[in-house]
């Protein structure tokens, strides 16, 4: 299975979805909060394919809180591998994910659908390729964690990760503040642990109540 192109692919948040409406999307990740009602924007799309995940942008349980789950990382594989068998056909398929910002939970699933469809690339890559499709990324690292599992990345997928953070964290200082005053501390500390490659400087895993979505 091989993704579309990278001028194929979108990543946003959900004040964005209106503008990519007249885009050709053939395929749509969508991923939101479990009582969040579902965005009216996608009934401007043209007739595509759209599998929908409900979970909190967080890496901690806590109260009300319902944490991304290796299911949910199965689901996300699922719907890539129905990108190599769907009507529109590998070549004429534009592929959007979705989360509310465009910043965690849609990065953490493109990545992961970058992984399997590239599973000779190295993990700088992916997310070398990521960051050019989403300057902002931030992956939630519990989905990134399921993923390195489910995919047999032996660990080099949230090693990755952390230098990611790392450069992000370099790039706009005033992150490492709000990801631990979110519930996201874990992955402030993967960057810490980490040397700056992927566009990034220092970091290492996951964290606690709702940060960047």
């Amino acid at each position: 299975m091989k993704l579309p192109p990278t001028s194929l692919l979108t990543i946003c948040g959900l004040e964005e979805l209106g503008h990519h409406s007249g885009r050709g999307v053939t395929h749509v990740l969508s991923i939101l909060d479990p009582d969040w009602a579902e965005p009216a924007d996608f009934g401007a799309y043209d007739p595509h394919h759209r599998t929908t995940l409900r979970f909190h942008d967080v890496i901690e349980p806590g109260p009300g809180l319902i944490l991304p789950q290796p299911e949910h990382v199965d689901a996300i594989l699922d719907f890539g591998r129905s990108l190599a068998t769907g009507s529109a056909g590998q070549e004429r398929a534009h592929l959007l994910v979705h989360c509310h910002m465009g910043i965690s939970r849609s990065t953490a699933a493109m990545a992961i659908l970058m992984a399997q469809s590239s599973p000779e690339e190295s993990e700088e890559r992916i997310f070398a390729q990521l960051v050019e499709l989403r300057p902002q990324a931030w992956p939630n690292s519990l989905m990134v964690a399921f993923a390195d599992d489910r995919l047999n990345r032996q660990g080099r997928l949230l090693s990755a990760l952390g230098r990611l953070y790392a450069g992000q964290m370099v790039k706009r200082p005033d992150t490492e503040q709000f990801m631990r005053t979110h519930g996201r501390r874990r992955e402030v500390d993967m960057a810490m642990g980490s040397s700056p490659e992927v566009g990034s400087e220092p970091s290492e895993e996951g964290a606690r109540r709702g940060g960047p979505a």
